[in-house]
């Protein structure tokens, strides 16, 4: 003992030699031993967030390649690939209230709560076997718009050869129906109008003066069906033959009228606007765009549509006051071949300016009239004026940007000040892992004339396609739920279980567990079933405490929950194998948490218990008296840290109110497991006594944690002595 002691305080003076000497070294120091430049330190100082404060901006960025939940045509999904994140809007601001992101490879829509960051709801297209344009809201959130890409048979399970896809595929937009009180999205509310088969991209809806219309554009319009093992040209020569493509211009709100109305065909069960009907009735129309564009993005005033085509080195500025004025005119150039009017581009166009190759996606700064638009071959970004139709600034990224975003970019109201650009390579940029390189974003500082870049991140998982962003003092997410909630409905759970009242219950090979989690203790600690059992767990974490997360697993049985506090899971599976099988906390919540445990006893059928024998002694009296006095030493401290909160105004501060509560919840339990240990003692049954009193001490212990974060968030948030 006496050499480990005089090692470690060597150990410690070294290390606080070194720390001094470390101390001493002067910020030009630094910059000469990381080859850093006075533009670097200031592109630091922009992005570094020093302990205890927070980000401005809060990024919700798409997993690409990474969604996993989720059922179709009865099958469960095991992979998704996810695109177009949207934050729900009030007036065309983001409220930072719901988000909403789709997936491409099985045409879908999720609903993120905001409130707790969970996904309550997933609703699969009826109709489409394809997307990519989804998700985007008109201004106040009435409608998320999905868009079709890929055509196909509109009818579920229907089969039509390619010979046909002129006559028997159809693209489409849906607009989703969103309920803002039940934070859900209503099917049987939402409809979809039926589209040419070109392959339907990118949305956006109108704000301001365009409100009530959206704009979806298109690639492909030659529809062209490839076939190389036929001997024709592949797919990429056909659908870029042509110079143009087209743009859908749509009154979303006389559809909603008009499928309100009965004018809609029910396909698979959903309300379908057909294009006979929306030409008859005004509502569709189509502008030439240029080539194979990406994003159609509306101005934060509402008065233009900005469009990129990939093909092309222009980016296209559209007036919808122009736009209007030839529909009320009546004045089309044409019809596509499936009879929609096509007003003339020239018609439409407010100003195009020639920005690079591969212009794809534009955003919008606080400024007027600034925007930034992507250039993917020449991976660059450019700023440039809508208004005056020029160029002011570019700045180059690595490599091959696809989206860009700025702040709260894509609403009435955005906020400037920053920029990420979602890069597609990496090659140069980062430690080198192998043949994949990680996805990245750049964060670029857009607040002066001319664009900083300020930082590189590498991104994990699949294809980051798009991210936004809003003002992090918009989101006000809750920090614990209603003891007993289910959060995936925001209601009450049936199978929700309070203190004391945890039991098992057994109907036939149905076992029921109605159990609970607190720091350290999983109640029941033994589940004893029967092979061919199904089982359903459900636990409600009884913690009041802000962040106090457990965690459930059982061991080989692939199944797992996250438990918030307050909230209620279920977990359900079938005990299928015979054996011991360990549950445990998942999430490190207490000194104690690896001895938060339980065993899963799977009993073979019919089997029966040999003869027990009772377990011989193992603690004397001596270890009993220790274990009091532990606890008596235990209690000073607690009644110290109690003598401090309640010094103070702790119920001005609702989280310590909570933790007061949750710490009282322990203490409580503390007297009917020292009348336990006093009866053992008095039967000098040490083990028991020992155990009991063991117990005691750990309701002190959890007490104490919780007590003592109560305290230390009071020092550091200002609290005051009461008189």
């Amino acid at each position: 003992m006496k050499k480990f002691v005089v090692k470690s305080t060597a150990l410690l003076l070294a290390a606080g030699f070194a720390a001094t000497a470390y101390s001493a070294e002067s910020l030009q120091d630094v910059m000469k031993r990381r080859n850093l430049s006075q533009q670097d330190l200031l592109a630091a100082s922009k992005t570094y967030v020093p302990t205890g404060k927070r980000d401005e901006f809060v990024a919700f960025s798409s997993g690409g390649q990474s969604g996993q939940q989720g059922n179709i045509d009865g099958k469960e999904i095991n992979w998704g690939d996810t695109h177009h994140p949207a934050i729900s809007e009030t007036q065309g601001k983001y409220d930072g209230q719901f988000l909403f992101i789709n997936d491409k490879a099985n045409p879908r829509l999720a609903v993120i709560d905001l409130r707790d960051f969970e996904t309550k709801q997933i609703v699969v297209n009826p109709i489409f076997k394809s997307e990519h344009g989804g998700a985007f809201v008109t201004p106040n959130t009435e409608y998320v718009i999905e868009a079709a890409q890929y055509a196909s048979p509109l009818e579920n399970k229907k089969f039509y050869p390619l010979e046909e896809f002129n006559e028997k595929y159809r693209g489409g937009v849906t607009y989703w129906k969103f309920d803002r009180k039940e934070g859900r999205i209503n099917p049987k509310e939402s409809f979809s109008l039926e589209l040419p088969p070109y392959s339907q991209d990118l949305s956006d809806a109108g704000k301001g003066p365009s409100d009530g219309w959206s704009f979806t554009n298109s690639f492909c319009s030659e529809r062209y069906v490839g076939g190389i093992e036929k001997g024709r040209p592949p797919y990429e020569a056909g659908c870029s033959a042509k110079d143009t493509d087209y743009l859908h211009v749509i009154n979303w709100k006389k559809a909603a009228e008009l499928v309100a109305a009965g004018k809609a065909k029910k396909i698979n069960g959903h309300n379908v606007l057909m294009m006979e009907t929306a030409i008859k009735e005004g509502i569709l129309f189509l502008v030439p765009e240029p080539k194979s564009p990406h994003g159609v993005d509306v101005t934060p005033d509402g008065k233009f549509l900005t469009v990129a085509g990939k093909l092309d080195t222009h980016v296209s500025v559209y007036s919808f006051e122009k736009i209007q004025a030839a529909i009320k005119a009546g004045k089309f150039e044409s019809k596509d071949p499936y009879g929609i009017p096509v007003i003339g581009m020239k018609d439409a166009l407010h100003t195009q300016v020639q920005l690079g190759l591969g212009p794809l996606h534009t955003q919008y700064d606080s400024k007027p009239c600034i925007a930034y638009t992507s250039l993917y071959v020449d991976s660059q970004v450019v700023k440039w004026n809508h208004c005056e139709g020029k160029v002011l600034d570019k700045i180059s990224v690595h490599y091959n940007i696809g989206h860009l975003m700025t702040m709260e970019g894509d609403s009435a109201d955005p906020k400037g000040r920053y920029l990420v650009a979602l890069n597609k390579l990496a090659i140069d940029r980062f430690v080198p892992v192998g043949p994949l390189h990680p996805q990245n974003h750049q964060l670029i500082d857009i607040s002066n004339d001319k664009m900083q870049l300020l930082y590189d991140m590498p991104v994990p998982l699949g294809e980051p396609h798009y991210v936004v962003a809003i003002e992090a003092a918009k989101l006000k997410p809750g920090v614990r739920y209603k003891v007993g909630t289910d959060s995936r409905t925001d209601k009450a759970h049936p199978g929700a279980t309070k203190a004391g009242e945890e039991e098992t219950v057994k109907k036939g090979n149905k076992i029921t567990v109605y159990g609970t989690l607190i720091r350290s203790h999983i109640t029941p600690e033994t589940i004893e079933a029967e092979v061919g059992d199904e089982i359903t767990i459900h636990l409600t974490n009884l913690e009041r405490a802000q962040d106090e997360t457990h965690g459930f697993t059982v061991s080989t049985y692939n199944t797992h929950a996250s438990v918030e506090p307050g909230k209620t899971v279920t977990v359900k599976f079938k005990a299928d194998k015979e054996g011991v099988y360990p549950y445990y906390c998942t999430e490190f919540c207490s000194a104690l948490h690896l001895e938060m445990q339980g065993y899963l006893l799977v009993k073979p059928k019919g089997w029966k218990p040999g003869k027990v024998v009772a377990a011989k002694a193992v603690y004397t009296e001596t270890d009993y008296k220790a274990t009091v006095k532990k606890v008596v030493d235990t209690q000073v401290v607690i009644d110290s840290v109690v003598g401090y909160i309640t010094s103070v105004n702790f119920k001005d501060f609702p989280d310590v109110v909570n933790m007061v509560d949750d710490a009282t919840d322990q203490l409580n339990k503390i007297k009917d497991a020292k009348a336990k240990h006093e009866a053992a003692a008095a039967k000098k049954d040490w083990d028991q006594a020992n155990l009991w009193a063991e117990q005691v001490w750990q309701y002190q212990v959890k007490a104490a944690d919780i007590g003592l974060r109560a305290k230390t968030y009071l020092e550091q948030n200002g609290a005051k002595k009461v008189k």
